[in-house]
């Protein structure tokens, strides 16, 4: 098996040129279904019988939460990569993951907060689900918080690297809270082995909305990876080739 393609993505010139490339792939599908699943899910999904129209910020709220663990699974991959086999692009891909999954996990926070009030009659409560998310947050914020105090790069990529692994312990405790311990928060609706518990009409727009999310994470990474890049190769020849051209 040739594995030439998959050494090249250690090349930060081959990695910068291959972002711009494909980043246009996953930024217009990702508009098509991020518009086509708020028009499904604000718009023709009908009322909760329970909730009314009040769950309908599920369409943010969701794919929020599900982006903040999955980009943290991303970053925590990529800083062990970049940790163990030297890989200097795999660190570019952590640092860039990281402002991304903060941001999620904000929004995560603030459209549950949101929700909580009229629900709950509380914009917060030191629920497990809830609380184990603010951890996520303080995660994303201490591992921009070391690489931003540390000035040696390579020093800056180790210790981020060993906090993006550690913390991983925090997103199973997140993804298995409501059934670990009593919760106030919602059990799982679509992401669950038996059948979904929401009617077709809510859940096609949701599955819209998760797709969508997913790619502009790839399409904000693939930006981000390239300025990353940029910042680490600035004196590079090959950067000086690029400006030119």
């Amino acid at each position: 098996m040739n594995w030439t393609w998959f050494h090249r993505l250690a090349s930060p010139p081959y990695v910068y040129g291959l972002a711009a490339r494909l980043t246009p792939w996953f930024a217009w599908p990702a508009a098509l279904c991020i518009i086509a699943g708020l028009w499904g899910g604000l718009v023709l999904a009908p009322p909760d019988y329970q909730q009314g129209d009040g769950f309908r910020i599920l369409y943010v709220h969701a794919p929020s939460a599900w982006m903040s663990l999955m980009v943290y699974m991303s970053m925590a991959t990529a800083a062990a990569v970049g940790l163990i086999w030297r890989i200097k692009v795999a660190h570019a891909v952590a640092a860039s993951c990281a402002p991304i999954g903060a941001s999620f996990t904000f929004a995560a926070l603030v459209t549950g907060a949101l929700w909580g009030e009229p629900m709950w009659g509380t914009y917060w409560e030191w629920d497990p689900r809830l609380t184990s998310e603010l951890v996520l947050l303080f995660l994303y914020l201490g591992y921009m918080g070391l690489r931003a105090g540390i000035e040696d790069t390579q020093r800056a990529d180790r210790a981020s690297a060993v906090l993006a692994i550690v913390g991983v312990v925090n997103v199973p405790i997140i993804h298995y809270s409501v059934t670990w311990w009593n919760s106030l928060h919602q059990a799982p609706s679509v992401m669950r082995l038996a059948k979904p518990a929401m009617p077709l009409a809510m859940l096609l727009p949701l599955l819209l909305m998760l797709l969508g999310f997913t790619l502009f994470f790839v399409a904000l990474l693939l930006v981000r990876l390239r300025g990353e890049v940029l910042a680490r190769e600035r004196a590079a020849s090959w950067i000086r080739e690029v400006v030119s051209a």
